[in-house]
């Protein structure tokens, strides 16, 4: 079978299998093979001194990658994208493609912990100052905005605590002032949020999540828009990053099977949300496509379908109860990650980190990743915690 023409218009199911496959160049093989490699011979002096070669060097792409890259940009709708060792090296590299010494960027307050490590421990280094801001600022972002802004960062819904943002809006604001907009894309994915469609310049994935799907891989994508690309490119070069092709192949891999999976996910984990929020231990369930949640508008807006990952709010109750609850947890794994095929139970506290914004709740937050278990295993497993949580003083 011969890989999608790019000038065909295919519906997204279709392309997630297709686009970034040419068979007829792998003599038929259905997937890439995997190219690993440093060194690129040339056939003469000529053509390396004038490096006049597809692949010059193992570092800046192969097969392998190309795969990958044509796969996230055709999705994500850009011009190109770059592939790096982690999701948090995606974000660094994007950052540092658009700023320079003296330069201001406005970062979501609701952003992964790590991107916020990032710019207070390395973008200060250079000069570069950090401003946080509300994500539910909408178009009041240009009251932040200076002469020296360089960019604004979202991330929708927020780590942890889900806060959906306002993304033309913001996206609108920022571009009459010239400052590049980027996003922390990674729990939508490109199935469920087309971000550059939305106005934003930059799109940004821990491929290490829903991309790869089995908790196999450490791997981003930065996906740019034609007016940023030039310098996203250029930074990755210049940085010397890139991702092992292993890794990329099984990233590749895992992206045909995304839209089953997601759909599979998205289900199961309304389903464990709606559950979730009839119990009388939780306060809260923080999921966007929940018609409870504040922002629920505005993702029905912008969003074409939700992923698995959601917060619970309990009430009140001592840190034993807690423990309780997720530590007796049969299907469910406490761990940092998400997007793999597995459940898993993270207890957080954003209290210590948020700046612009305040964490009311009362009582303890869980986020809850719902994998490809079945559901009422599921649900019955967190019954069974929530009874846990009773037993050991939980309010209810």
């Amino acid at each position: 079978m011969a890989s999608k023409d790019k000038t065909t218009s295919h519906r997204i199911d279709t392309d997630i299998v297709t686009v970034g496959r040419e068979p007829g160049e792998y003599f038929g093989f259905v997937n890439p093979p995997v190219y690993r490699g440093s060194t690129v011979l040339y056939p003469d002096l000529a053509a390396f001194e004038q490096r006049k070669a597809r692949y010059p060097y193992g570092r800046t792409g192969s097969p392998t990658t190309d795969s990958l890259e044509a796969a996230m940009t055709h999705l994500e709708g850009g011009a190109g994208t770059v592939l790096t060792s982690s999701g948090l090296a995606a974000i660094a590299i994007a950052l540092q493609s658009q700023v320079k010494s003296g330069d201001h960027v406005l970062v979501t307050d609701s952003c992964y912990a790590p991107t916020r490590r990032f710019c207070a421990n390395m973008l200060t280094r250079f000069g570069v100052e950090t401003e946080y801001y509300d994500p539910r600022i909408g178009g009041a972002i240009s009251d932040l905005i200076r002469d020296n802004t360089a960019v604004v960062f979202l991330e929708s819904p927020g780590s942890q605590t889900f806060e959906v943002q306002d993304i033309p809006a913001i996206a609108d604001a920022a571009r009459d002032r010239g400052v590049v907009t980027m996003i922390d894309n990674t729990w939508a994915t490109p199935l469920f949020l087309k971000a550059l469609d939305l106005g934003v310049d930059i799109s940004i994935h821990a491929a290490t999540k829903y991309v790869g799907g089995h908790s196999d891989v450490m791997l981003g994508t930065v996906t740019a828009n034609s007016r940023t690309w030039p310098s996203v490119k250029e930074t990755w070069g210049f940085l010397g990053e890139c991702a092992g092709p292993d890794v990329v192949w099984l990233g590749q891999r895992g992206i045909r099977t995304l839209s089953a999976r997601l759909k599979h996910q998205m289900a199961a984990g309304i389903d464990v949300a709606r559950w979730l929020e009839q119990r009388p231990e939780i306060a809260a369930v923080l999921h966007p496509a929940l018609e409870s949640h504040p922002d629920h508008a505005l993702w029905k807006r912008d969003f074409s379908g939700a992923s698995s990952l959601f917060s619970i709010v309990l009430k009140p109750g001592p840190k034993e109860a807690l423990a309780a609850f997720v530590d007796g947890l049969d299907l469910f794994g406490i761990g940092a990650s998400w997007g793999g095929y597995e459940s898993l139970a993270l207890p957080f506290d954003p209290r210590a980190y948020r700046t612009a914004t305040t964490w009311e709740a009362d009582g303890p937050a869980v986020r809850l990743h719902i994998g490809l278990e079945d559901t009422a295993d599921l649900i019955a497993d967190l019954e069974a915690g929530l009874e846990r949580w009773r037993n050991a003083g939980g309010s209810a």
